[in-house]
């Protein structure tokens, strides 16, 4: 009996798994560097932001790909890595407030 589905970047090649590792590094230093600026921002903005970065090619200095792109599926992954390595930080109170 099996619950959850297959992951499949485990399943993949070893080029398609880094450069799903690529992409997660990418998203998760633009949501670094967004938040550093803002400090505390909404969750839905954060996301919406990323997103609109990624579509613009606005990724960065030396981080510019000529195709690149992201889901807001990808970018919630990536916040939620961040939160649990404690790089961001939720209010009590307010959870929907990120803080860098």
């Amino acid at each position: 009996l099996r619950l959850l589905p297959r992951q499949r970047h485990l399943r993949a090649g070893s080029a398609e798994a880094g450069a799903l590792e690529r992409k997660r590094n990418v998203l998760c230093c633009l949501i670094t560097r967004i938040l550093k600026g803002e400090k505390r921002l909404h969750i839905d903005s954060l996301v919406l932001r990323v997103m609109a970065a990624c579509q613009k090619g606005e990724l960065g200095p030396g981080l510019r790909f000529l195709s690149f792109c992201c889901h807001s599926v990808d970018v919630l992954s990536c916040i939620l890595h961040l939160l649990n390595q404690g790089y961001l930080q939720r209010q009590e109170e307010r959870p929907h407030i990120l803080e860098y």
